[in-house]
C-alpha cells in the first residue's frame, strides 16, 4: 500500500477532527491546537492506539513483515527514511545576506543620494565620488567581517556532527533477518531490536521481553522506559497521547537498554516524531531582542535625516542663493549625521565578543546572539546535564530506621556482583559506592570473594525486583533480593529493626513505605533491600522462593547536582538573569534539584496544565513559576513564546531533540557539542562543555559587546546632532557654508576611524551586572541632552574665527575684504572649526564612554586612546601638509586659534561633565 494511502488510511480510522499538530493553529481563546490534536499526530496515535493485527493490516505487513520487493517499491514511491535538512546557503547568497541590515540599508541610500548629487549632476571636471567610495569602504569592511566570523561559526558547528553509519536488523518475508540502512527502511517493515540498538524509526512494538530504552532526549527523563506490546489504554477524549503516554511506540534517535523486541515501523522521515520537530524548527524564527533594537535605532536615525537635512537644504538656499551647493551641503550633513562606522563597529564589536567567547569554549553562529545573551533576563534550562552530572549516584543507603548502614550496602552489592544479567546504572552506582568505601575500611574489603553464587532469580518487570542466592565459605546460604520497595515488601514477612527481627505487620509496613515515600519526595530514586538465610528450594529457585524475606533497609539514588551550579545560578541571578526549569522530568525529582541548587520552587507548571491555559492566563503563570516540568517539547515552546510575550529577552539552553522547538522560539538558544544534531542546528550558540558557568562568562561577554556598541552609537549620534544644530545657526547668519561638504565628510570619517578601536574598550563592572537592551528612545534622549551642549561652543568658536581669528589672518573683516583675501578668510575660518570639531568630538567620546571615567574600571583601553590621538593629531596636521591643505581647502591657522580652542575644549568637558551628573540623578543610567 503506498505511503500517502497508509497514512490517509490511519487519519481515517482516527478520532474525527484530529490534524496534524506540525501545523499548530490557534484557536480563539489563545490556546495552541496542538493541545486538542496532539503533538504525536494522527498516524502515530493511531499505531498506539490500535491491536497490533488491526494495525499489522492496516500497513499491509505481517509480523513477518513486507517482502523485499514490496520495500523496494514503496521505498522508491515515498522516498528514504530520513529528515529533510536544512540546506546551507550558496556561498554567493550567504555573503549577500552579511551586507543587509537596516543599517547598511541606511548607508546605501546615501551613498545613492551622493552619487545622484555628487557624480551625475556635477558640471564636467568637478565629479566628487568621494561619499560613494568611503560609504562603500564601511559596508565592505562590515559585510566581510560578519560574512567570515558567521561562517567561521557555522563550520565549528557543523564539524561538531558525529559521522556515524548506521544499521538495523530488518526482518523481511520469506528471507532471513538481514542488516540495512536506516535510510532504506519503509512504513510496514518489521525490524528487531536488542541491547545498546538506536532505534531506526517511530516504530509500534509487536514483540517484546524485558525491553526498556532511553529515550531522555525526547523526553528529558534520564530513567530508562519501559516498552509493551500492548495497546495504549483508551485516553480521555479530550487529551492526545504524548511521547510518554505511548508505552508501546519507540521513537526515532532513543536508544535500547536493555532487553529485546520486534517491531513494525509506523512513520519515517519526516513523518517520524523527530521529523515532525525539526519540521517546526525550520521555520522562520521570530524577531529577536536584537533585531528590534535595530530596527528601532534605525528608524531614529532615519527620521532624524528626514527632518534635519530639508530644513538644512532650504536654510542654505534661502540665505545662499545657490540651490545646487546647498542640495550638496545637505547631503553631505545627511552623511555627517548617520553615524558612518556604525555597521562597521557593530560587526566588530560582535566579532570581537565571538572571538573571546570561543577562548572560553562558547561557538558562536550568529553574531547577533552574543548581544542576545547580554540581553537577556530570563534563561530557561532543562534539568539533566545542566544542573545534575547527567549519571546515578547512591546517594543513601539506610536501614528502616533511616540511619546510614554498611549492611544494606553490602547485601545490594553482593546482588549486583553476582547477577548475571546487564548491569544497569543503578549495580554501576553500588559497586561504585561500596568498592570507594572498602577502599578505606578493610573489614568490607575483598567481601565478594568470601562467597560464591549458587543460583539467581533474574529480573523482570512483573515483578520488578531481582535475586541472588550466595553461600560463604562456611556453607551458609542466604538469598538476597533487591528491587522496587513495594515490590520487595510484598516478599517480606519480617523486618530487620535495631533491637532484632520482627514479624512485619500492618504498622510497620506503613512506616517503611512513608519513609521511601519521602525519600520519592526529595528527588531519589529508591530501591529496597531483603534477604533470608539458608533458603531450601524444590529444585532450582525460582520466584516463588522469593518469599518470608527478612526487610533490611534502602537503597536511594540521585543524578547528582553539578558542584559548579549552584554559583552558576548565584552568580546569573546577581546578574539579573532569572533561571527557570524546563523539562520533560518528573516535577519531583525536578523540584528536588532545583532546591539544592538555589532555584525557588513555590509553584510548579505541568504540560497538562500549560494545554487547559489560554496564551493570556500562561503568561500570567509564567511570569511567577521557576520550574515547569512534564513539558512535552512543543509546550517548552510555547512557554518560550509566553515569557517573551511578557516582555521578557529569553534565552533557552538544551541538548536534546525535545529542546529544539523551544530554542527556536527563543531570543538565543543554546546548546552543546553533545547535544542532538536537530539541537545544535536549530542554537545560535554552542558550548564545549555542558556547564552554566561557562554560560555566565557568555552573558558578561554580550554585555560587554553591548557597552562598546552603544558607546558609539550614543557618542556619535549626540555629537552629529549638536554639529548638525550648529550648521543651522551658521547657515542662518554667515555669509558663506560653515564647512564644505568635503570637508564635513572628511571630519565623520576621521572621527569614525578614532572610533575603531571602541570593540576593545574596558567596561565599568556596573555596566555588566545587569540586562542591557536596545532601547531607541534612550537615544534621542542622550542625542537631545548632549547634543546641543557641542552648539555652544561651536557658536563660540563661530563668532571668535568670524571676528577676531579669521579677519587676523586675512588682513581685515569680512566685509573689507577683495575676492582673493575673502578665500583666505573663508579657508582660515572653514579650518578652525574643522580642527575644533575634531577636538571636542573626540574629547566627548572620553568623558560620555562611562559613568566613571576617572576611576581605574572606567579608564579607556591604550589601543582607543592610541587611535584616537593618532587620529586628532593627524587632522590637526593637514592644514600644513603641503597637497592636502589644498586639496580640502584649508589653511594654517594663526596663534590666536590656539587659546581659543583650548578655551572651548575645557570648557566643553566642564560642561559635559556637569549635564552627565544631572542625566545620571534624572535617568539612573549614562547608556
Amino acid at each position: 500500500m503506498p505511503k500517502t494511502k497508509l497514512i490517509q488510511h490511519i487519519k481515517n480510522i482516527t478520532i474525527k477532527g484530529n490534524r496534524n499538530a506540525g501545523d499548530a493553529p490557534r484557536d480563539r481563546g489563545g490556546k495552541s491546537a496542538v493541545a486538542r490534536c496532539g503533538e504525536l499526530g494522527s498516524a502515530l496515535e493511531h499505531a498506539a492506539r490500535a491491536e497490533k493485527h488491526d494495525l499489522l493490516a492496516s500497513l499491509g505487513s505481517s509480523t513477518d513483515g513486507i517482502t523485499s520487493a514490496e520495500a523496494t517499491r514503496r521505498l522508491e514511491q515515498n522516498g528514504h527514511n530520513s529528515p529533510s535538512e536544512r540546506r546551507r546557503l550558496p556561498l554567493a547568497l550567504r555573503l549577500a545576506a552579511s551586507f543587509v541590515s537596516p543599517f547598511t540599508l541606511i548607508l546605501a541610500a546615501l551613498a545613492a543620494v551622493s552619487l545622484y548629487t555628487n557624480v551625475i549632476l556635477a558640471a564636467p571636471g568637478d565629479e566628487d565620488p568621494s561619499t560613494c567610495v568611503i560609504i562603500a569602504v564601511m559596508v565592505a569592511i562590515s559585510g566581510v567581517l560578519r560574512f567570515v566570523q558567521e561562517d567561521r561559526g557555522l563550520a565549528a558547528a557543523e564539524s561538531l556532527r558525529k559521522l556515524v553509519t548506521t544499521t538495523c536488523c530488518v526482518v523481511r518475508a520469506g528471507e532471513p533477518e538481514r542488516e540495512v540502512p536506516f535510510s532504506e527502511l519503509v512504513i510496514g517493515d518489521v525490524v528487531r531490536l536488542a541491547a545498546g540498538d538506536l532505534v531506526p524509526a517511530d516504530a509500534r512494538v509487536i514483540e517484546a521481553k524485558d525491553l526498556f530504552l532511553n529515550q531522555a532526549a525526547l523526553t528529558g527523563e534520564s530513567e530508562p522506559v519501559e516498552k509493551t506490546a500492548d495497546p495504549c489504554p483508551a485516553a480521555v477524549p479530550s487529551r492526545a497521547l504524548t511521547v510518554g503516554d505511548c508505552g508501546n511506540i519507540v521513537f526515532t534517535g532513543t536508544s535500547v537498554v536493555s532487553g529485546s523486541a520486534r517491531a513494525v515501523v509506523v512513520a519515517t522521515g519526516d513523518d517520524t516524531y523527530v521529523g515532525r520537530v525539526m519540521g517546526a524548527c525550520r521555520e522562520r524564527p521570530a524577531q529577536t531582542s536584537f533585531d528590534a533594537g535595530v530596527a528601532s535605532v534605525s528608524r531614529v536615525l532615519v527620521a532624524f535625516m528626514l527632518v534635519m537635512c530639508p530644513v538644512v537644504f532650504v536654510l542654505n538656499g534661502l540665505t545662499k542663493g545657490d540651490w545646487l551647493s546647498a542640495l550638496l551641503f545637505s547631503v553631505s550633513v545627511a552623511v555627517g549625521i548617520t553615524p558612518q562606522m556604525l555597521p562597521v563597529i557593530v560587526t566588530t564589536c560582535l566579532a570581537r565578543g565571538a572571538r573571546e567567547m570561543a577562548r572560553h569554549e562558547v561557538i558562536v553562529k550568529d553574531l547577533a546572539a552574543i548581544q542576545n545573551l547580554g540581553a537577556m533576563d530570563v534563561l530557561c534550562c532543562d534539568k539533566t546535564g545542566t544542573l545534575t552530572e547527567d549519571r546515578v549516584i547512591l546517594e543513601r543507603h539506610i536501614n528502616v530506621e533511616g540511619r546510614p548502614d554498611d549492611r544494606v550496602l553490602r547485601h545490594a552489592y553482593l546482588v549486583s556482583h553476582f547477577q548475571t544479567g546487564l548491569r544497569n546504572l543503578i549495580d554501576e552506582a553500588i559497586i561504585g559506592r561500596y568498592e570507594s568505601i572498602a577502599e578505606k575500611d578493610r573489614g568490607l574489603a575483598g567481601v565478594a570473594s568470601r562467597y560464591r553464587r549458587v543460583d539467581e532469580v533474574p529480573f523482570d518487570f512483573e515483578r520488578r525486583r531481582m535475586s541472588v542466592v550466595i553461600e560463604d565459605e562456611r556453607g551458609k546460604s542466604q538469598m538476597v533480593t533487591k528491587g522496587a520497595v513495594r515490590e520487595v515488601l510484598a516478599a517480606c514477612s519480617y523486618v530487620e529493626l535495631a533491637e532484632g527481627v520482627r514479624p512485619l505487620d500492618g504498622g510497620l509496613r506503613t512506616r517503611l513505605l512513608a519513609r521511601a515515600e519521602d525519600l520519592g519526595a526529595r528527588g531519589m530514586r529508591t530501591i529496597a533491600v531483603a534477604q533470608k538465610t539458608n533458603p531450601r528450594p524444590v529444585g532450582a529457585f525460582g520466584p516463588e522462593d522469593e518469599r518470608d524475606m527478612v526487610f533490611m533497609g534502602y537503597l536511594a539514588f540521585l543524578d547528582p547536582p553539578k558542584q559548579s551550579a549552584a554559583e552558576a545560578i548565584e552568580r546569573l541571578t546577581k546578574a539579573g538573569v532569572s533561571v527557570r526549569v524546563v523539562t520533560g522530568d518528573a516535577e519531583g525529582v525536578a523540584a528536588c534539584v532545583c532546591r539544592t541548587v538555589g532555584i525557588r520552587v513555590e509553584g510548579v507548571l505541568l504540560g497538562p496544565e500549560v494545554d487547559a491555559l489560554d496564551d493570556a492566563a500562561l503568561a500570567a503563570r509564567a511570569e511567577e513559576t521557576q520550574l515547569f516540568a512534564r513539558l512535552s517539547p512543543l509546550q517548552k515552546a510555547r512557554v518560550v513564546r509566553a515569557l517573551r510575550a511578557a516582555g521578557h529577552v529569553v534565552g533557552f539552553m538544551g541538548d536534546g531533540i525535545n529542546d529544539a522547538a523551544a530554542m527556536r522560539a527563543a531570543d538565543v538558544g543554546v546548546s552543546v557539542d553533545t547535544a542532538v544534531d536537530v539541537a545544535k542546528e536549530s542554537a545560535q550558540v554552542i558550548l564545549t562543555r555542558k556547564d552554566l558557568s561557562v554560560l555566565v562568562r557568555g552573558v558578561r561577554e554580550g554585555r560587554r559587546t553591548y557597552a562598546n556598541t552603544i558607546k558609539y552609537i550614543k557618542a556619535t549620534a549626540s555629537s552629529n546632532f549638536g554639529n548638525v544644530l550648529s550648521v543651522l545657526v551658521a547657515s542662518a547668519f554667515l555669509p558663506f557654508l560653515p564647512m564644505s561638504a568635503l570637508q564635513l565628510l572628511l571630519l565623520g570619517l576621521a572621527y569614525t576611524v578614532a572610533c575603531a578601536a571602541l570593540p576593545w574598550d574596558n567596561v565599568e563592572e556596573a555596566f555588566l551586572a545587569s540586562p542591557r537592551t536596545w532601547d531607541a528612545r534612550s537615544i534621542v534622549r542622550f542625542m537631545l541632552w548632549m547634543g546641543p551642549l557641542s552648539s555652544v561652543f561651536d557658536i563660540v568658536t563661530y563668532a571668535a574665527m568670524f571676528f577676531v581669528v579669521a579677519p587676523t589672518a586675512a588682513g581685515g573683516p569680512w566685509g573689507a575684504l577683495g575676492p582673493a583675501t575673502a578665500a583666505a578668510f573663508v579657508a582660515v575660518f572653514h579650518t578652525g572649526w574643522f580642527v575644533e570639531s575634531m577636538w571636542t568630538q573626540t574629547l566627548v567620546l572620553f568623558a560620555l564612554r562611562g559613568e566613571r571615567v576617572l576611576a581605574s574600571e572606567g579608564r579607556p583601553a591604550r589601543t582607543l586612546a592610541a587611535v584616537a590621538v593618532l587620529g586628532v593629531a593627524a587632522l590637526t596636521a593637514l592644514p600644513w601638509t603641503p597637497g592636502a591643505s589644498e586639496a580640502l581647502g584649508l589653511a594654517p591657522l594663526p596663534a590666536a586659534f590656539w587659546p581659543l580652542l583650548a578655551t572651548c575644549a575645557a570648557g566643553y568637558l566642564l560642561l559635559v561633565g556637569l549635564v552627565k551628573r544631572l542625566y545620571l540623578r534624572r535617568f539612573d543610567s549614562l547608556l
